[in-house]
């Protein structure tokens, strides 16, 4: 049975600089492509973490040697980002779909999503972006860039920059008719965030969590399906302890409970679960998968990942 379904990319499909990216998006199409080969309508959105810091780092160093480079507003790098992450992710798909002699378009849409101008997140910033630190670097560089810097998940020091929620795609009619009709790269980094004022888009400076943007795509376009691909092989309870635990099939009355009690770490699984959570509870017929990329085939058998119901 066809189904449409969202895929969200995780950092870990796409590599940590452009040169590792472009063989890291090979291994990545093979896997959409075998979704795509079952029959299933598939739009996909992807992080941009990395990207969009090194695009705004590269803007500011610039700057500094030459007055004519402009300091970059974040949205503007966000956007860049969508182009050329959706340039190498189109040109995989469609290379591999060649391959497989399968005759499918593809397309990289540069997303606006909206969200509300005054969400909290404008003054609480939490959203780590860019290159991984240490403590004394990213101290420097907050004193240098007027960064707000914070440790993540114990793995370095980064910028941390506004992640307000999406309320809605603005783009959303234009991705439900392309997507019967091809494959659809869309939502790319979350979206570039944009606020309506006086019936005017206005483009601002923040970076929204994809797995949030991908579970809104998700309900508005009435996707059967939200696959969230992580470096994770699904959702374990006691993450790194002896007795940890993954969940292979779990209610969103379940999930509640854990998010209640902070069963998961806020800066890597929390919003992916909270993510797949939203979506299953947008219908009744709606089912949302967390699991590994290069477990995508055994994960639609029911073999692996972890699987969200009502």
């Amino acid at each position: 049975m066809t189904k449409k379904i969202v895929i969200a990319l995780g950092g870990n499909a796409l590599g940590n600089n452009p040169k590792e990216q472009l063989e890291a998006v090979k291994i990545t199409a093979q896997s959409i492509v075998d979704l795509i080969a079952q029959g299933n309508k598939v739009i996909i959105s992807h992080g941009n973490g990395p990207q969009v810091g090194m695009i705004s780092l590269a803007f500011s160093e610039g700057s500094k040697v030459n007055k004519k480079i402009p300091q970059l507003p974040l949205s503007l790098a966000g956007a860049m980002s969508q182009g050329y992450i959706g340039l190498h992710l189109q040109q995989a798909i469609k290379n591999e779909l060649i391959l497989r002699n399968l005759d499918h378009d593809v397309i990289s849409l540069i997303t606006q999503t909206e969200v509300d101008p005054n969400d909290p997140s404008f003054s609480n910033p939490t959203k780590p972006i860019g290159l991984f630190y240490t403590k004394e670097q990213a101290k420097e560089l907050a004193k240098k860039e007027k960064w707000i810097v914070a440790e993540d998940s114990n793995r370095g020091w980064r910028r941390m920059v506004p992640s307000p929620l999406p309320i809605n795609i603005i783009e959303k009619n234009l991705i439900k008719h392309l997507s019967d009709k091809a494959i659809v790269i869309a939502g790319g980094g979350g979206g570039v965030p944009t606020i309506i004022k006086d019936n005017t888009l206005i483009a601002v400076d923040a970076v929204i969590d994809k797995d949030f943007t991908s579970a809104k795509i998700a309900e508005l376009v009435d996707a059967d399906m939200l696959m969230i691909v992580t470096a994770s092989d699904g959702v374990f309870i006691n993450y790194g302890k002896k007795d940890a635990k993954q969940l292979s099939a779990v209610t969103v009355l379940e999930l509640e409970e854990l998010l209640a009690a902070n069963e998961f770490p806020a800066g890597s699984m929390k919003p992916k679960v909270e993510a797949a959570v939203s979506f299953v509870k947008s219908g009744k017929k709606k089912i949302a998968c967390i699991s590994d990329l290069h477990l995508v085939k055994k994960t639609l058998n029911n073999e692996a990942g972890t699987w969200i119901t009502h």
